[in-house]
């Protein structure tokens, strides 16, 4: 088989320029598995990651006024938005360990003469603290979190302490929220996204003065009790909303998310955009396998006559048509490597551009049996592709080789 492959790089390397030509299309199709496989993959993971550090005990109810991809500001937008009413209906659930509210909105904030705008988020404190800190994964890098007897305190992101102004904050340092002072008490760590890290925390109650807002909620989380179905519970709580705000099912304006669909519906998502990339590429794939078997009858035609010599001396047919098979599947492994090799530096390099953008749910997982997968792939492509010309060159018969101009 040595042998095979060496012959095969010789008689490429005769035909360099057609050689490269010929493996573009398989590089290309395999640049583009390798490069979005990956790094759906990577997303999938992060997506993953994310789901476990919520819990597999918390429901999250939003107002679905802004659509299907509904944000929390959508209650501000809906003509029957989410209340404190609603979160003392979902508290009244047998099931339902801890229920808090959450208010966002936009802010301005101002730092030594500078101004900016961002994302305030309420929040209650006590238990549901607890419960929410825990399921947006919240870890302080330096302060405290806040507590029952702070009223104009805040904690900030990241990102919000340290390069969203000119002057960096820290814990103990003033700032101002729609005019009024504020003390940062906390400085939270990266999560990795940079609007998140660009938000800052605050008691509810003093979200609502600040906003004159008494009963909106933007995001209701509710944790089941131990042993609890969070399948079941989130069929009680959809009921009793619907019950409590006058709604028919189907009609309603508000959406009810267990972890399991939540990881559903990303998991859906995620396998539409796979699907994509495998048609794009098997595209690619095709016209590189049709390049591969074109070249192959070439290369057929103009070894006619050294076809004829090879029988002649006592070469068979089957050793014929191994000495092509091995050539178009050589194409195709090169056009492998050479995919493999530019989809991995898109990856990263996309990776890196979404790192130096603030955004870390964009990460390549590039796995040994993604390499592995790819290159064999490309392998079997080129040696499908050579395969009737293989066969072509396998029949012909000495005599008429060798009298082939």
């Amino acid at each position: 088989m040595v042998n095979y492959v060496k012959l095969a790089l010789r008689n490429l390397s005769h035909r360099r320029t057609r050689s490269v030509l010929t493996v573009i299309g398989i590089f290309i199709g395999i640049a583009a598995v390798v490069a979005l496989v990956s790094l759906s993959s990577g997303l999938s993971n992060v997506i993953s990651a994310e789901f476990q550090k919520l819990g597999a005990d918390k429901i999250i109810i939003m107002s679905s006024a802004g659509g299907m991809f509904s944000s929390p500001l959508a209650s501000e937008i809906s003509a029957h938005p989410l209340t404190t009413d609603d979160v003392n209906d979902i508290k009244k659930i047998a099931g339902v360990s801890l229920v808090g509210g959450v208010l966002v909105k936009s802010i301005t904030i101002e730092l030594s003469g500078e101004t900016k705008n961002t994302f305030l988020i309420g929040i209650p404190l006590g238990k549901e603290q607890d419960m929410l800190k825990d399921a947006m994964g919240f870890k302080l890098a330096e302060g405290r979190e806040l507590k029952a007897s702070d009223k104009y305190a805040a904690v900030i992101g990241s990102y919000l302490a340290n390069g969203f102004f000119k002057k960096k904050i820290k814990s103990g340092d003033k700032i101002k929220l729609n005019g009024k002072d504020f003390e940062v008490v906390g400085v939270l760590n990266s999560v990795g996204n940079r609007q998140e890290d660009t938000q800052l925390y605050i008691p509810i109650e003093t979200a609502r003065e600040l906003f004159n807002e008494q009963k909106l909620v933007s995001i209701i989380v509710a944790q089941a009790q131990a042993g609890v179905s969070t399948e079941q519970l989130g069929e009680k709580i959809s009921k009793k909303l619907r019950a409590s705000r006058h709604q028919k099912e189907g009609e309603e304006d508000f959406t009810v998310q267990t972890p399991e669909q939540l990881a559903a519906s990303f998991g859906a998502i995620l396998g539409a955009v796979q699907t994509a990339v495998i048609g794009i590429a098997a595209i690619s794939l095709l016209v590189g396998g049709i390049g591969i078997m074109n070249t192959m009858y070439t290369s057929v035609l103009e070894r006619t006559r050294e076809i004829g010599i090879m029988k002649a001396i006592g070469a068979r047919n089957s050793h014929v048509m191994l000495i092509f098979l091995t050539e178009s599947g050589m194409l195709g492994l090169l056009g492998g490597i050479l995919g493999v090799s530019i989809g991995l530096a898109l990856a990263i390099g996309a990776q890196e551009i979404a790192v130096q953008a603030g955004q870390s749910l964009l990460k390549a997982s590039i796995t040994p049996e993604l390499i592995i997968f790819s290159l064999a792939f490309s392998f079997l492509v080129g040696t499908i592709s050579g395969l009737l010309p293989a066969r072509h060159a396998s029949s012909l018969k000495p005599v008429d080789a060798l009298r082939y101009e």
